[in-house]
């Protein structure tokens, strides 16, 4: 049972009875002050200011999360970019290197080509000089054969003549 419903509580020697009184006091004297209304704004006050500060904290959070999915973004952008950068690379490598192994063929051909031709003009030179040899050999064979039979004979200059030009016109 509570002690305020017991008849020694509410003796004028009681110190619970004036420690109650003045605590009834203190509340009214608080309440006519307006000591409630300004606790209540204060605290209304602290309320909105934590609120303030949570949509604050969640607009920030909202834009450290939109900042991190750009940045997420970008950087798989950046690693498509360099992949493709890459590949490009490579493809660009193996496009050289097979323009590259083509153009060493035709240089090759080319180079085959000048060497076979170089070869068949030195066999043709070499031929017509194996021709004018003989052909000089005969001449002065013919002109010696000639001379040992005319050399019996009297010899006639025009014979002689035509004998010395022989070796000319048949070069």
């Amino acid at each position: 049972m509570p002690a305020f419903l017991e008849a020694e509580f509410w003796s004028l020697a009681n110190p619970e009875l004036w420690v109650g009184a003045g605590l009834v006091i203190f509340l009214a004297i608080l309440w006519m002050a307006g000591a409630f209304k300004m606790a209540a704004a204060g605290l209304d006050s602290k309320a909105s200011k934590i609120k303030e500060d949570l949509d604050e904290a969640a607009r920030i959070r909202a834009e450290a999360e939109a900042l991190l999915a750009d940045i997420n973004r970008q950087r798989a952008e950046a690693d498509a970019q360099a992949k493709a950068m890459i590949e490009a690379a490579e493809a660009h490598a193996k496009r050289l290197g097979e323009e590259a192994k083509v153009k060493l063929a035709e240089d090759l051909a080319t180079r085959t080509r000048m060497a076979e031709a170089k070869i068949e003009a030195a066999q043709a030179e070499a031929a017509a000089q194996v021709k004018s040899a003989a052909i000089d050999l005969a001449a002065r064979a013919t002109e010696t054969v000639l001379a040992q039979r005319l050399a019996g004979a009297k010899s006639d200059p025009l014979v002689d003549r035509a004998i010395g030009q022989l070796a000319a016109k048949l070069q």
